[in-house]
């Protein structure tokens, strides 16, 4: 797509940069427009590759590329800006990853909508031996996902992060509502 934009002109014509001789031959200037014109698409990629690397300002088509980066696969049904969301906090995401705090943040981030996790707190230890223990000796986790649109956010998406989020062991219960 950047690579067809019609009159696009390069910044740094290749004529200025030869000896005066072959500025003033209009076979050379013929010859070194093609490349020119070949050349401009490039050059002003490469002008802008800070913002083809930000994903706030990158091309939609780009944005594949830059969650293959972070290790993420994103949905083509997503708007593109819950796209540009998930990879500009993908890092941080995995900095939280296994927390609540982390699952939370990345449910809110994947469907827009607002996350309430309760968990059973199923690890227990006491300096007392007598003491009764805190939590649940069962671990389980509740999720609940409040969006504008239950179809916007299927229950799979999210059943599917959970899953990939919490411990093996732990059973869990989610729901999607708006």
């Amino acid at each position: 797509m950047r690579g067809l934009t019609p009159g696009l002109a390069t910044a740094a014509p290749l004529l200025a940069m030869l000896p005066a001789v072959y500025q003033e031959d209009p076979f050379t200037e013929r010859f070194i427009a093609g490349f020119d014109d070949v050349l401009a698409p490039i050059m002003s990629t490469l002008d802008c590759i800070v913002d083809y690397l930000d994903p706030a300002l990158a091309p939609e088509d780009f944005l594949d590329w830059l969650a293959g980066w972070v290790g993420i696969e994103l949905d083509d049904g997503w708007p593109v800006e819950r796209r540009r969301a998930v990879v500009g906090t993908a890092v941080e995401m995995y900095r939280m990853r296994g927390t609540v705090a982390g699952l939370r943040a990345n449910l809110e981030v994947l469907t827009g909508g607002t996350a309430e996790i309760a968990d059973s707190g199923g690890t227990a230890w006491s300096h007392d031996p007598e003491a009764p223990l805190p939590g649940d000796a069962y671990p389980r986790l509740a999720v609940r996902v409040r969006v504008a649109d239950p179809a916007a956010a299927p229950r799979d998406l999210v059943e599917n992060v959970v899953a990939a989020a919490k411990p093996a062991h732990v059973v869990h219960r989610v729901e999607v509502a708006s």
